[in-house]
Formats: C-alpha cells, sequence, structure tokens
C-alpha cells in the first residue's frame, strides 16, 4: 500500500501513481476510471481482442491453423495416455 495526496493539476484534481505500482499493475497510456463502493478504480482500456491478428497470421504462416477432425487424437493422448 502506498499513501499519496490528492494534489491540484490545472483545474482538476490528480493522484501521483509510483511507476513500480503502474508497472505492477501493467497500467500505461490511456485506462478507465470507475467509482465502485466509494473508491475509484483504475483499470486498462478493455481490449480483449488486441493481438489476435498477427496470432492469427503466425499461426497461419506456420501452418498451425488447421481445423482437427473430431475424432483426431493427438500425439500427446497417443504417448503419454494409458486407456483401459
Amino acid at each position: 500500500m502506498v499513501k499519496t495526496k490528492i494534489v491540484r493539476i490545472g483545474n482538476s484534481q490528480g493522484v501521483r501513481i509510483p511507476k513500480p505500482l503502474l508497472e505492477e499493475a501493467g497500467l500505461q497510456g490511456e485506462v478507465v476510471l470507475r467509482v465502485v463502493e466509494g473508491a475509484i478504480v483504475i483499470e486498462s482500456e478493455a481490449r480483449p481482442r488486441i493481438g489476435w491478428g498477427e496470432a492469427a497470421a503466425t499461426a497461419h504462416e506456420r501452418g498451425d491453423d488447421e481445423l482437427l477432425a473430431p475424432t483426431a487424437t493427438t500425439a500427446f493422448e497417443e504417448s503419454d495416455w494409458e486407456w483401459d
């Protein structure tokens, strides 16, 4: 826990957040603020699909984007499992 003060920033007010806390929370760039039960919560802007396009392109280049047949088994299933 870190204690800090609310300070005047122009016509607004704000807090200075120490760099280690920002790094630990993974916060950078734009954030979303919301109030939850009397507390101000700072979160990264929700971008759940960020990077999916690049990951799909990379998988395609490696040939890892083929659909598996419903009855297909993996090498792990064939070699490491003992079926009764």
